[in-house]
């Protein structure tokens, strides 16, 4: 008996650890991207660099998406130091290209919609963690939701339909609200799964890849309801 209250002891607080680490480096990427969008979006040299030249832009654009790729599809082959350092450019890089919700939007609006997405994205995990229902068979529904979403977005490049945009906006609020249930229960199952005594640099991308997905929830979440309550400078 004594011998499974300690067993149940370690467990919890490895996976307290674990979890903790997950949201200090998921907060430590928001804030990095928050920053650099600022400083950005204060520098008109920085923004004549970025969005002055289309070519920089996309070359950031597909930068960030190869460093995505390569944190979710190879983190077990690199070292956590290298997972670490790309997680953090990514989220530098990724504050130089968002710098335009500080053209485009009102500081005031940015502010309140930030608070609107931080309270939402705590309640969805918090049910994420504590539902007893396994939300594994939500992923392929998100997954097609999230595909409908870029190929949506894609061609109303194009068409470039208000109606259409606040459509996505909504409809990507209900995909992003899922993931973060779903992605924050998967971070509980690999947290609670992790064998004992597995090493630091294994824990520590376990922790940056839980990290990376949480950080996309949050930051396209706010993004779709950015578009929906931000109010336009304009």
């Amino acid at each position: 008996m004594a011998q499974t209250s300690i067993t149940r002891s370690r467990t919890e607080v490895l996976v307290n650890d674990f979890v903790r680490s997950v949201y200090n480096w998921m907060g430590l990427g928001l804030c990095l991207t928050g920053v650099v969008a600022f400083y950005v979006s204060s520098s008109e040299t920085m923004l004549r660099l970025v969005f002055g030249n289309p070519i920089i832009f996309f070359i950031l654009i597909i930068a960030e998406l190869g460093m995505v790729f390569a944190l979710a599809g190879a983190v077990n082959r690199m070292s956590a130091g290298t997972a670490t350092s790309l997680f953090v450019i990514y989220s530098a890089l990724n504050g130089v290209t968002l710098s335009f919700i500080f053209l485009a939007y009102t500081r005031t609006s940015i502010v309140s919609t930030f608070f609107i997405c931080a309270g939402t994205f705590v309640a969805c995990s918090i049910y994420g963690w504590t539902a007893k229902k396994d939300l594994t068979s939500w992923g392929g529904f998100l997954t097609m939701g999230l595909i409908g979403i870029i190929i949506a977005s894609l061609v109303n490049m194009f068409i470039r339909s208000s109606a259409m945009s606040m459509i996505i906006s909504y409809i990507g609020v209900i995909v992003f609200v899922g993931l973060t249930a779903y992605d924050t229960q998967k971070l509980k199952n690999m947290a609670l799964t992790q064998p004992a005594g597995v090493e630091a640099g294994v824990v520590r991308k376990g922790a940056i890849l839980g990290a990376l997905s949480l950080y996309l929830d949050f930051i396209n979440l706010f993004l779709m309801l950015l578009r929906i309550f931000g109010a336009s400078r304009e």
